[in-house]
């Protein structure tokens, strides 16, 4: 019998769960649960004889490989796969998968959210601003980015975007101009919204250099991952510039020095907020479930990711 193993450090919904050991165990498969694990020591117990896992933001390293003896895929239920090392897998002869669009809708939901509530002065009785008018730069424009525009749109915004993948005629359909260099998008936004992937090309990219170009009242939201920021920039930047905004849900290791010391300008969540809806973790979960059965039984790899 094969088995499969749900390891979330942060576990998914009660209803979630459910629905993905139902998935699996109506396949012949054995399930195995490993939820709010406190050591990685339990983890690497819990993989040794599985032939397949599902994680969240869970750490899937070399050492971990190398507990699990029997393992053929890995499905990270969401988009960004960085906790995963990929190189690694494919050393062991183990499949990378993610989850694409599953919680594209909660994310940019939340981005567009951030942006009201920066205009607003965290609803702190201030006069605000409106997003009508405003220019939306997406930097990243995957499932989530588009999502993002799509629903700013509707707010009356301008959208300009940048993404490696994309191109002019590709963004003709969704109404968004495709900047010509990442330069632009900052020059040229009210808001940024950031939805690129951590490698080594993007950690702390957007500098000082890069933020300074924005023009006044502008705002960044990162719904992304903190490591593209470069921190020190970022404090610069909040400390130079006294119209500037900064709003995130995930905090920067620097979050001490700025909560607090620039009022309604930086705003950090206590966790990573961006999938966290009832219907994100059950759409990442069941696809997760979904594609270790169609790989296990079919080969397919439709969502296999590389380094």
């Amino acid at each position: 019998m094969k088995r499969v193993l749900i390891a979330t450090e942060k576990p998914f919904a009660p209803a979630a769960t459910k629905q993905i050991a139902g998935i699996l165990t109506n396949a012949g498969y054995e399930v195995r649960l490993l939820e709010k694990y406190a050591s990685k020591a339990e983890l690497l117990e819990a993989v040794k004889d599985v032939q397949a896992i599902i994680v969240r933001s869970d750490v899937v390293d070399r050492e971990v490989l190398n507990a699990a003896n029997a393992l053929k895929v890995v499905v990270r239920a969401g988009s960004g796969f960085d906790t995963i090392d990929v190189a690694a897998c494919k050393e062991h002869g183990v499949v990378v998968m993610n989850t694409p669009g599953q919680n594209s809708n909660a994310v940019a939901e939340l981005a567009i959210g951030f942006m009201v509530f920066m205009a607003r002065g965290n609803y702190k009785g201030v006069a605000g601003t409106e997003l009508k008018g405003k220019t939306l730069g997406i930097y990243g424009c995957g499932y989530i980015g588009r999502r993002v525009a799509k629903i700013a749109q509707c707010f009356g915004m301008k959208v300009i975007a940048l993404d490696p993948c994309i191109t002019k005629i590709g963004m003709d359909t969704y109404d968004i101009v495709v900047a010509d260099s990442v330069n632009e998008i900052f020059e040229k936004s009210d808001y940024v919204s950031l939805h690129i992937p951590s490698n080594p090309s993007t950690k702390k990219s957007i500098n000082f250099e890069l933020m300074s170009k924005m023009p006044k009242g502008a705002t960044i939201v990162n719904t992304a991952r903190k490591e593209v920021i470069d921190e020190e920039g970022l404090k610069k930047m909040l400390e130079e510039r006294p119209d500037f905004k900064y709003v995130t849900d995930i905090a920067p290791d620097c979050h001490a020095d700025l909560d607090g010391k620039f009022g309604f300008r930086y705003y950090a969540t206590p966790k990573k907020q961006g999938a966290e809806t009832a219907e994100a973790n059950v759409n990442a979960g069941i696809a997760a479930a979904e594609q270790i059965v169609a790989y296990l039984e079919k080969g397919d790899q439709t969502f296999k990711v590389t380094a």
